[in-house]
């Protein structure tokens, strides 16, 4: 991936992430599929303007939704959890 704006496609604001900043310093974001762990902290650094400690990446598989007799699955999401080291924060709302 040549930009770093292609790496990171959205941040990810959830109460359970939100708990994760307030907590632990750490920010969720959505990636791109094919993105690997130092490119992910490249590019936070890069647009950012922080301190990367550590980078986790999770795959959440799509999950089956109804609505009514119809039936569809939500978007596979490659999500990265971004710890931040201490000092440094990145305000998303």
């Amino acid at each position: 991936m040549s930009n770093a704006r292609d790496v990171i496609v959205r941040p990810l604001i959830t109460e359970k992430s939100m708990k994760l900043q307030a907590e632990d310093n750490k920010v969720t974001f959505e990636v791109a599929r094919t993105a690997n762990k130092t490119q992910v902290k490249q590019a936070i650094e890069e647009i950012f303007s922080v301190k990367v400690e550590k980078v986790n990446i999770v795959n959440v598989r799509p999950r089956t939704k109804r609505v009514g007799k119809y039936t569809g699955q939500t978007s596979a999401v490659r999500k990265a959890i971004v710890k931040l080291a201490a000092g440094n924060t990145i305000e998303l709302v």
